[in-house]
């Protein structure tokens, strides 16, 4: 595991607690230099993002194309401070490696941790 990985499974593993919000502000705050614009430019991104590689990974059958939206999913909410929605990423990851397939609870844990961050970031836009 390269060290990047390793600290990026750190950052998220030390950030997710049961009573977290779907997204950590402070930390999208800071990856937007405190800019309210940039980090609604980047909430729509991340939204339309999460939203079509959750499509891609429901229909596709193809191992490696899953793992490779599994992977940029893990790092767009990392990046974002959707730490829950990186762990779950993360697992499935991890899952699709060891099995080339995901269990539907996984697929289910993911999709309502995607479907609770968007939601969030619905309210949070004023959507």
């Amino acid at each position: 595991m390269a060290a990047s990985e390793k600290t990026l499974e750190q950052n998220i593993a030390s950030q997710v607690s049961p009573n977290s919000r779907p997204i950590d502000l402070v930390h999208l705050s800071k990856q937007s230099l405190g800019d309210p614009g940039l980090e609604d430019e980047i909430l729509h991104m991340y939204d339309q993002m999460v939203l079509n590689q959750m499509s891609r990974i429901r229909e596709s059958l193809d191992v490696d194309d899953i793992l490779f939206c599994l992977h940029g999913l893990k790092g767009a909410s990392a990046g974002v401070g959707a730490n829950n929605v990186a762990a779950l990423a993360k697992a499935a990851e991890g899952e699709m490696q060891t099995n080339k397939v995901l269990s539907h609870e996984c697929l289910a844990d993911l999709r309502m941790g995607v479907e609770e961050v968007r939601y969030y970031i619905a309210e949070l836009l004023g959507e």
